[in-house]
């Protein structure tokens, strides 16, 4: 399948988006790898089907760890179709989720999820999918600033979540009060978050959605604690572009191939504009429970040219990051996002009560859902790269 048009079918393959030669990667075994993806296999392509045997994979209330922003039924969602969804790549099958041997793995290990409040969701999506294993007195969860540890103790195993929505620094850092609307990022600054990363035996980055403010950012060249600061403005593209060669940059100097994984999640698409899958100007994913069945749909807020943005960097880099191509799998996912059924942040005007599709969030996902399939895929590429 075509995912991005025919210019784009390039960023379908993570091998070719990303890594060295192909030989080199055949002959490279990966750390925690224990065999190959099916020769011609593509996980990233493929459909939904119907599944009320496997899915979903756990019931909300028996996940405590799920932020009330996530928690569809217990706020009302009325349906339940979105969760008996798994996806099924055209040419193989995805290996059943196995939480003993993703347990068992991370013995003695520290995993970390860093990015946005997506990047989060699919963190919190992972521990529900191991906690169950875990005895109630022998598992933990703190949060320090930025930083948030699950702690599988009889493991000694820790998976972390840590808030930095640009990877670079920025004006939005603080986890709690972030909605910046004049966002800055700071120029050349990965290891202000990067030194609290090192360590980490498996990394998973994501960043996107914060960059997409217009059609300019503003970069920081100096300091945050310059009395005057000189700021420029990028078009997205260059300035999300200095960002993914930072990243590169920190994990060729950073992170040993032989003995750690590092992922990158690509773009969580949004489904605010309802006339992009045909539906009526003014509508958005509010009171959607079916999924877009064409499969060649690109919805316009998933930008095209940021995908180009990530394929020329990554072909010209050597650093071995895995990709986790969720984007056209989850556009298809209208039906998916919390909406209206999660805690909002401040009490909703008599105006917004009465336009629902005013205050949806068309962004987020609600779990048990979408993000435990990402999760699928992070598990599958990392024992079947």
């Amino acid at each position: 399948m075509c995912i991005f048009g025919q210019q784009f079918q390039l960023y379908s393959n993570p091998e070719i988006l990303f890594s060295s030669p192909p030989q080199m990667v055949k002959r490279q075994k990966m750390a925690y790898a224990l065999g190959e993806t099916e020769e011609g296999c593509d996980v990233f392509s493929g459909k939904w089907v119907r599944d009320n045997v496997t899915r979903p994979m756990y019931e909300e209330s028996e996940c405590p760890y799920i932020q009330p922003q996530l928690t569809c039924q217990e706020h009302g969602r009325p349906d339940k179709e979105y969760r008996h969804w798994r996806w099924q790549p055209h040419g193989c099958d995805l290996p059943r989720f196995n939480a003993s041997l993703m347990l068992e793995t991370l013995r003695g290990k520290r995993m970390m999820f860093v990015g946005d409040s997506l990047n989060r969701g699919q963190y919190v999506s992972f521990i529900c999918l191991l906690h169950q294993l875990i005895p109630e007195d022998a598992k933990s969860m703190e949060t320090f600033d930025s930083l948030t540890v699950f702690t599988a103790k009889e493991y000694n195993a820790t998976i972390e979540f840590y808030w930095a929505p640009f990877l670079l620094e920025s004006n939005s850092d603080d986890a709690v009060i972030h909605r910046v609307s004049d966002r800055i990022v700071r120029k050349g600054s990965i290891n202000k978050h990067g030194r609290h990363w090192k360590g980490v035996d498996i990394l998973v980055l994501n960043t996107y959605l914060w960059w997409m403010t217009g059609l300019k950012m503003k970069i920081l060249l100096g300091s945050f604690d310059d009395e005057v600061k000189e700021i420029v403005e990028l078009s997205t593209e260059d300035a999300y572009r200095m960002a993914m060669k930072s990243m590169l940059r920190w994990v060729r100097l950073n992170m040993d191939p032989k003995k750690t994984r590092v992922f990158f999640t690509s773009m969580s698409p949004t489904h605010g504009k309802s006339i992009d899958w045909g539906g009526e100007a003014g509508g958005s994913c509010y009171n959607e429970t079916s999924m877009i069945d064409d499969p060649t749909y690109w919805g316009s807020d998933s930008r095209k040219s940021i995908m180009q943005v990530i394929g020329e960097v990554f072909r010209k880099s050597k650093v071995p990051i895995t990709f986790l191509n969720i984007t056209q799998l989850s556009s298809y996912r209208k039906d998916a996002h919390t909406s209206i059924y999660k805690k909002q942040w401040s009490p909703l005007t008599p105006e917004q009560l009465a336009n629902p599709v005013s205050y949806a969030d068309c962004v987020h996902w609600c779990l048990p859902g979408l993000q435990d399939t990402w999760n699928e895929l992070l598990f599958t590429k990392l024992f079947y790269p």
